[in-house]
Order: C-alpha cells, then structure tokens, then sequence
C-alpha cells in the first residue's frame, strides 16, 4: 500500500485547474464575485471529501488483510510527512537491495537497468501540462481567449472611451492656462500634418506661409514663442486671410492647438533651424526676442 496525497493537496490542485478554466473562457477576473464560480468550488470540495472518506474505507480495508510485518511498515511509512515523501521519490537512492528487486534482466556494456518509476514531481508536470494543454485548446477554439484582434479591439474601445471621459470632463486649454510639454510633440506633429503642412510645408521650412524654423516672425502678440503660436492658430493672422482662425472656427479644440503649439515650439527652439540654403523659405518679418 502506498501512501495517499492528502485532501488538502487534491482540493489545492483542484482549486488551481478551476480558475485557470474560469479565467480562459471569461478572461477577466470578475468570475471571483460570480456566486457560479464558488457554488463550482464548493461542489469540488465536496467530491473531494467524499472521494477522500471512501480511500479511507478502502484502505483499512486493504490494511486488516496485511500480514503484520507489512502493518508495521506500512503505519511506519504513513507517519512520514508528505512532502518528505514525495522528496525522497524524487532524489533518494535506492539501496542495493532495493535495486536487487527492481533490476531489469538485462544490461548493456555492464550498465546495470532498473525499472524505476518515473518521479513524481516529473508525472505531476507531464499530467498538468496535459491537462492545461486541452483547456487552453477548447478555450483558444471556443471563445476569444489569446486571440489578439478581439483583445485589441476591447483594449482600444475601452481606452477611447476613457479619453471621451477625460476630454468631456476635462476643460480644454486656453492661452493662459496651455504650457509646453514634450509628451505633446507626437500629437502635435500630426495635427499639423493635417491642417498646417499645406501652407508651412514638412518640417514646417515654409512655402506658401512663413518659414516656423528661424527666428523671424510677422506676427508676435505674445511675448513667449509658445504662446505666440498658440494665439495665431487660436485666432488667425491680421496680415494674412490664409491663416485662419482655427480655434475660433471650431476646426481645433484647445487641446489640438496646445499640442501644435508644442510641435512648432519644438522644431524652431529644440531642433537645428533651417537655412533657405536647406531648403527653407526665406525669413519674413522681423527678429524675435522670445522670453524663456
């Protein structure tokens, strides 16, 4: 008779499998407040006890054949902690007799072939890997688990709609509150590239509207570079009708012009400026002497 893996080691493993299972076919982790989830683990624990209370019937059966000898070291094996047991299966050596009992009855080259059982903690990983094997499987074919398209398509709707949260209760910038910030660069350069790149060209070297890389400027109503940009796609140029109002006209949002701003800002004071010998415009206006 060999010693048996304690109830409490069958209802952890089980406990284990069952939220891998709930976890790959919900694929979050709001089963844990599902009253299904824990009638579920309430119910293998119980199949748990009774499949333990009938080994225990079955065993003192078996154990009131045994001869004496075989009670004694049997009851001597059972008082040895489980884990020690399951220790010694693993990396204990047999001794010569033991290897008499278990010696195959045939060698090679004078290697001896003993017909050892395979360890346990071996056939615990091969079983479980097994069986995490068929439910990854039904769950990969049967719902949406560790495909990517659907789980990027959840992770995009749920961060769109949390910038709709922040844009709706978030008030957009204005020319007394909007500052610089590198993270805005990135945003910025494409809300150029869409409204400003017509006029002001790539990289913003000028064309049909003034070069933004060099120091001279037409307009200058505020006193700092950043703002003075912000002012000008807010509220459009005096001197030029092509320069449009596009905060006033509702194409931008305060957002959209805080961010341009920050690319102008940084392509004319964090970048090299550019030369009409590089291919820039001309300088137009007059030198500017931006406050830091």
């Amino acid at each position: 008779m060999k010693q048996r893996t304690p109830v409490y080691i069958t209802i952890l493993v089980i406990l284990v499998i069952l939220f891998i299972i709930y976890y790959m076919f919900v694929q979050d982790s709001s089963f844990l407040s599902s009253p299904y989830f824990w009638g579920t683990v309430a119910i293998a624990i119980i199949l748990s006890m009774i499949h333990n209370t009938i080994g225990d019937l079955i065993e003192n059966d078996m154990f009131k054949k045994l001869t004496l000898d075989q009670k004694t070291e049997y009851l001597s094996v059972k008082k040895q902690p489980y884990f020690k047991t399951l220790y010694e299966s693993a990396f204990k050596k047999q001794s010569n007799t033991q290897e008499q009992d278990i010696l195959i009855d045939h060698g090679f080259d004078g290697i001896m072939e003993l017909d050892n059982q395979l360890p346990k903690w071996w056939l615990g990983l091969f079983y479980a890997g097994c069986i995490y094997c068929v439910i990854y499987m039904v769950s990969y074919w049967t719902t949406d688990f560790a495909h990517q398209v659907p789980e990027y398509d959840r992770e995009y709707i749920a961060q769109t709609a949390s910038i709709e949260e922040y844009m709706k209760n978030t008030p957009p910038p204005t020319i007394e509150n909007a500052v610089f910030s590198p993270d805005n660069i990135a945003a910025g350069e494409e809300v150029y590239k869409t409204n400003c790149v017509s006029c002001h060209s790539d990289g913003g070297k000028g064309g049909i509207g003034p070069n933004l890389t060099d120091n001279n400027w037409i307009n200058q109503p505020e006193k700092t570079l950043f703002k003075n940009v912000f002012h000008m796609v807010e509220n459009g140029s005096p001197n030029n009708p092509a320069m449009q109002a596009f905060g006033k006209n509702g194409v931008l949002t305060g957002f959209d012009i805080q961010n341009v701003a920050a690319y102008v800002y940084h392509i004319n004071q964090e970048q090299s400026p550019i030369t009409p010998a590089q291919g820039g415009a001309a300088p137009q206006g007059t030198t500017a002497n931006w406050e830091k």
